[in-house]
């Protein structure tokens, strides 16, 4: 890693900072000196009751905390967080809007053109309309309602309705297959299932009419389909129906439940077994994640926030958690490389985006391809750049800051559905240092453990677990279907009893920031050596005729050898010549072991809908063995480019 910082926070912005004010704040209220992030971070594990209320507090979170922040904190899992507290999320979303009733809320666009804004007063109006109609087929509180719909308002609408009458939401992106939704919600007995009758990616219109009645079909507990229009054009002023939807002067009711009150199901990948439907309370999620906007990304009231994402992928309950702290959730649906590439980036400029969200993937296709919005856009407004779904290279952090902005905070996060939140990500004063995550979350307990559950200090360069030592209040409440949480448990506390093991294979660096090295379970294992795939990604990714790659280990001669499998650039075809740049590119950069034995190429690389690569599912080809669940991932067939490849087998 280099050793100076890319990036360091001026410091009219460091003093403007909502991380600053809340750590003026503490150090006022608790005479603590606070000299820098990691001391603040340590106070809050050590006093983990009093760093979550302030957090309530200084978030502005609507309800009764109660007089116990935590009960029975030893204890992972079991730790109960706020116990005696009365809260509601939809509430808290549509808090914000009673003193800015007319700006804002949501501005939504899609490939096809259209866009529509609406107002903080506009949502509420809708919010209260949806409640209703869902009140009318008997929706309260533990009731499931899921949704077949794209990244459009009718999905925030439904979803906060649902919310505020104590339903509980799950969903799944559109374009997901029958069996793979059903492998979803067929876990489950919602009463409502709100599906669109079609959409368009990439120019083409998907009709989804018959997928949503076939779906619907096979869950008998389903009192009512509600089919949102959106096909034939997106309807402005009546999406969602007739005009009853923005009809009315009711205000929704809000139901004041318990923190652990189930809010959302949300899924694992699913492509190593039917997908973990995941169940998450209501406190956890909104206080988790007001801190994770208000502290470590800079959001505020004003603020103008947009991922790219489904409503299939964590980062869409993310992205609109920030209706909390005030801020406008910018809404895009289609395909991310249109206009010639530059889509998001006009959407972002168009719309003064403060906080632009997408994929790792993402801005390294973005890199390969050329693009230059330092030069092409006006995005004057942009703060922040957030990168999630696998670990971000270092070049395209260079790419960040020599091609998009100059003056703006580059953040890698990770963390994931698990615990619908991070346990590394930004901070918005501290520097930005070339291919890391540069802190632990407050109140995160993490740390990088060896085979023996001893810590590995930071700057040692040594690998390990990525683990977490103490409860946080967004764990899961548990699994669907596991009664005695023993699939729960096992998930997650089996490698080290008592301590979170979350998968992820990483270091600590000696800025005390975090490298990702990829997914533990994929680690490449030649000769006894344990290897990252995201180090040997890094380097692949420098050589310019590749687009983009998946190394995986193949058991081979009592022992296990690497093989790169590698996607390039139309036209270019994997020779001798381009196999031995592609070696000694890694040879140079990482280590002789990280070199693959085999490299072979392939014209596609499957992934997931969320755009993870999936190395397990990819293994099980090239061993013979059938992955399962394929419908988790968006391109199938592009597991048969690695069936019975001839160079594997010599």
């Amino acid at each position: 890693m280099s050793e100076a910082p890319i990036w360091i926070p001026s410091r009219e912005r460091i003093a403007r900072a909502r991380m600053t004010a809340f750590v003026d704040a503490l150090r006022a209220r608790y005479g603590q000196a606070f000299p820098d992030y990691w001391s603040l971070w340590r106070w809050s594990i050590a006093n983990k009751e009093v760093f979550w209320r302030e957090v309530w507090a200084f978030c502005g979170v609507v309800g009764e905390p109660g007089e116990r922040a935590l009960f029975d904190g030893h204890r992972m899992p079991g730790a109960r967080w706020f116990p005696e507290a009365q809260l509601n999320f939809a509430e808290n979303l549509l808090a914000p809007g009673h003193a800015r009733p007319d700006e804002p809320a949501l501005i939504f666009a899609n490939e096809r053109g259209e866009r529509e804004t609406i107002t903080w007063s506009a949502l509420a109006r809708r919010v209260a309309a949806r409640q209703r109609e869902f009140a009318q087929v008997g929706v309260g509180e533990g009731d499931i309602v899921a949704s077949l719909l794209p990244n459009i308002p009718e999905a925030i609408v439904s979803m906060l309705a649902a919310a505020a009458s104590g339903a509980v939401w799950t969903s799944a992106s559109p374009d997901f297959g029958i069996e793979g939704i059903l492998d979803r919600f067929g876990q489950l007995a919602p009463k409502v299932l709100l599906g669109v009758d079609g959409y368009t990616y990439n120019g083409t219109l998907h009709d989804t009419c018959a997928k949503v009645a076939a779906v619907a079909e096979r869950l008998p507990s389903l009192r009512k389909v509600i089919q949102v229009p959106y096909r034939d054009g997106h309807p402005s002023d009546e999406l969602g129906g007739p005009s009853e939807a923005d009809r009315g002067d009711a205000a929704a009711q809000f139901a004041r439940l318990p923190f652990d009150h189930p809010l959302f199901i949300v899924y694992s990948s699913g492509t190593t077994g039917q997908p973990k439907a995941m169940i998450h309370g209501a406190g956890g999620t909104l206080l988790q994640m007001a801190k994770e906007h208000a502290l470590h990304c800079d959001i505020g009231a004003g603020d103008r926030t947009f991922y790219f994402t489904t409503t299939g992928w964590v980062m869409w309950n993310w992205l609109v958690a920030t209706l909390a702290q005030g801020a406008t959730a910018l809404l895009y649906d289609g395909w991310p490389f249109g206009e010639m590439g530059r889509a998001l980036f006009n959407f972002a400029e168009r719309e003064r985006a403060t906080h632009f969200g997408v994929s790792a993937k993402y801005i390294d296709a973005v890199k390969k391809v050329g693009l230059t919005p330092i030069r092409t856009h006006d995005l004057a407004n942009l703060r922040m750049i957030l990168s999630t779904g696998s670990p971000l290279a270092p070049e395209s952090f260079d790419y960040v800051y020599q091609c998009v902005k100059a003056d703006v905070h580059l953040a890698s996060i990770s963390g994931g559905t698990d615990i619908m939140s991070c346990f590394a990500l930004g901070h918005p004063t501290l520097p930005v240092y070339r291919g890391e995550l540069q802190c632990r979350g407050l109140g995160m307990a993490v740390d990088v453990w060896d085979e023996e559950g001893q810590p590995i200090p930071p700057g040692s360069g040594r690998l390990g677990e990525l683990v977490c030592t103490q409860a946080f209040p967004s764990m899961p409440l548990g699994f669907v279907g596991d009664a005695d949480g023993s699939r729960y448990r096992a998930a997650y506390f089996e490698r080290y009893p008592g301590v979170w093991c979350h998968g992820d294979w990483c270091q600590l660096t000696e800025h005390d920031g975090m490298v990702i090295a990829g997914r533990s379970d994929a680690t490449l294992n030649p000769g006894g050596v344990r290897i990252g795939t995201a180090e040997i990604y890094r380097q692949v990714e420098r050589v310019p005729e590749v687009e983009e790659s998946v190394a995986i280990g193949q058991l081979w001669d009592n022992d296990t050898r690497i093989v790169l499998f590698v996607k390039l650039r139309p036209g270019v075809t994997l020779d001798e010549a381009l196999r031995e740049r592609i070696r000694r590119t890694i040879r140079e950069n990482a280590t002789p072991r990280h070199v693959p034995a085999k490299i072979v190429q392939v014209a596609d690389i499957p992934r997931t809908r969320s755009n993870k690569v999936v190395e397990l599912a990819i293994r099980d080809v090239v061993h013979g063995r059938n992955p399962r669940n394929i419908e988790a991932l968006a391109n199938p067939e592009a597991l048969d480019h690695f069936r019975a490849r001839p160079e594997l087998v010599e």
